[in-house]
């Protein structure tokens, strides 16, 4: 165990030498200690005594000197015995010893130039992703973490709110084509930090310094790897370039803007040029492109050849890429309507990586609840959130997935819990709106949805239009609920729209020839949600009708 003089930050990790808060020379604890209990001598002293050889000592130091160090001997034995025992007890392999789950914060850039995020939160979420590839560890996933970019670093507040018992804290600076990486990673139990290490590299190393990371941290952790490695120290290019363009892909995605996703796509393509078998870049083109018509940024009709083509070829390169089977089987699911193939294909990503926290949230929300396995459905949904308590959008479609299942007061509860962690995301603004409909509460809906969209003309309109013409139908203003029609069947006219959400909107109205055709006109483009037409509650006003059974058909549900 090693201290700092001058902050007092204990150190488990005896390789490093220097605090990683303030530089100081770190000292040993035991020596610390007994220099501070006894007097000891100096390191001049013992070096000049060491340089006597085989001196008499009593040529070197006095008698009364040496008569001290004696009386010191006994508190010397007792520190050591302590620090020895506490050092047993902190690294035995017990429970209460033992790194079980980490989180690692999002790299702090400390570049001056914002174009280099890319960097510093593609570092993060590349060790998150190989580290979640290890048994028996809870990592906390990007979107969980990604809140506390920028902010104040509080080990022990962040740590009790992902539930985690380490932390990694990472800062890059980039120089020209150099690149200095200081990585901690801290016991947040006791705040001490378990390990420290600076790197100096080329930005041609990026990829080979974020592998020996991941693999240096596996072993300080000491996690039994079931003999195989291969999920920290994978290779998935060997062109430096593509990689940090794939993750300069994944900072775009993430934004889930229209103009950062198609951006994205644009990224990722690039790095695919560079290596045509970098089958991670075309799992992330065809994610952007599955999901674009889910906000809806463009039509299914657009995208999801795009979509199918990038995911064949990614599979093609490597079989056993979980991710690639996982937006296989959104696409099978949502698009394609193939409930055995998006089944198969959601539970192969399950047996590839069973930490894969993506892939159970969306078997819950793209499969399971559509098809009315609720039960399941809420299973899988709690279990991701469980792993990933602070995941925006994941939180706000758990509140559908509640919605569903008819269980609307668990719904609202869920909905208010997301829009809480963050008032302006949009889906948390839009799945608050459907719970309180569910519920009754069209004040509420009213109140919030249009103060979103005139906050923000950018938002989908489709989702909030329909909120509003539900709730002005239901609270009998129907002039009202008729202008916002009007006016968003204008919209239309001039690009694509979700007619699903049309549907709904004229089923509260009141108009099921309006609304059916447009059920019709979502059958055809593939609408992204009306995979969930048999769960809906919005659909009710529908359901004695002939026309729905034979929709409800059309779309091959099994039995």
């Amino acid at each position: 165990m090693k201290r700092c003089p001058k902050c007092e930050r204990s150190y488990a990790d005896e390789t490093l030498n220097f605090c990683l808060e303030d530089g100081e020379w770190l000292v040993d604890a035991v020596e610390a200690a007994t220099a501070f209990l006894s007097e000891a001598p100096t390191r001049h002293q013992i070096s000049d005594t060491e340089d006597a050889g085989i001196r008499s000592t009593a040529n070197v130091v006095g008698r009364r000197q040496l008569d001290r160090r004696l009386l010191a001997a006994p508190v010397l034995l007792a520190v050591m015995i302590l620090t020895g025992f506490y050092l047993y007890g902190y690294f035995k392999p017990s429970n209460s010893g033992t790194i079980n789950s980490i989180a690692v914060l999002p790299f702090q850039n400390k570049n001056s130039d914002p174009d280099t995020d890319y960097l510093s939160d593609g570092l993060a979420e590349s060790l998150i992703f190989r580290l979640s590839q290890l048994p028996g560890l809870k990592v906390s996933p990007t979107t969980s973490v990604i809140r506390y970019k920028g902010n104040d670093i509080d080990i022990k507040k962040i740590a009790a709110d992902l539930g985690v018992d380490s932390i990694m804290t990472g800062r890059l600076l980039k120089r020209g084509d150099n690149l200095n990486i200081t990585v901690e990673l801290v016991d947040a139990r006791n705040n001490t930090s378990l390990w420290g290490e600076q790197y100096e590299r080329k930005m041609s190393d990026l990829l080979a310094t974020q592998r020996e990371i991941a693999s240096t941290i596996a072993q300080k952790l000491q996690l039994k790897l079931s003999g195989d490695e291969k999920g920290v120290t994978k290779k998935y290019t060997d062109n430096n370039e593509a990689y940090q363009l794939y993750l300069n892909g994944r900072f775009h995605f993430a934004k889930r803007s229209k103009e950062e996703l198609f951006k994205s796509i644009e990224i990722y393509e690039q790095a695919i040029k560079l290596d045509p078998k970098f089958a991670l870049g075309y799992v992330g083109i065809a994610e952007s492109w599955t999901v674009i018509p889910s906000f809806p940024y463009a039509s299914p009709e657009e995208c999801i050849p795009k979509a199918k083509a990038a995911i064949q070829k990614a599979l093609e390169i490597d079989p056993d890429l979980a991710e690639a089977h996982t937006v296989s089987a959104m696409i099978a699911a949502a698009y394609d309507w193939d409930w055995a193939r998006a089944e198969s294909e959601f539970k192969r990503s399950l047996e590839l990586d069973p930490n894969l926290v993506i892939t159970h949230y969306r078997y819950g929300w793209m499969f399971l609840s559509p098809l009315g396995r609720h039960d399941e459905a809420v299973a899988e949904m709690r279990f991701a959130m469980e792993k990933e308590p602070l995941s925006l959008i994941q939180g706000a479609n758990f509140a559908g997935v509640l919605i569903y299942a008819r269980r609307f007061d668990e719904a609202v509860e869920q909905a208010k819990k997301t829009y809480g962690l963050d008032p302006n995301f949009v889906g948390g603004q839009s799945w608050l709106c459907h719970a309180n409909n569910a519920i009754g509460r069209y004040d509420e809906t009213l109140a919030l949805a249009t103060k979103t969209m005139q906050a923000n003309s950018s938002v989908p309109l489709s989702p909030f239009n329909a909120d509003l013409t539900v709730a002005l139908s239901k609270m009998g203003r129907r002039q009202e609920a008729e202008a916002i029609l009007s006016k968003w069947k204008q919209e239309a006219k001039t690009k694509y729209i979700s007619s699903y959400w049309f549907a709904i909107a004229y089923a509260a109205y009141g108009d099921k020839d309006a609304a059916f055709a447009e059920l019709e006109k979502a059958f055809q483009s593939h609408d992204w949600f009306l995979q969930r037409i048999r769960v809906d509650p919005f659909m009710d006003p529908l359901r004695d009708d002939p026309r729905f059974d034979a929709m409800v058909k059309r779309l091959k549900f099994p039995e």
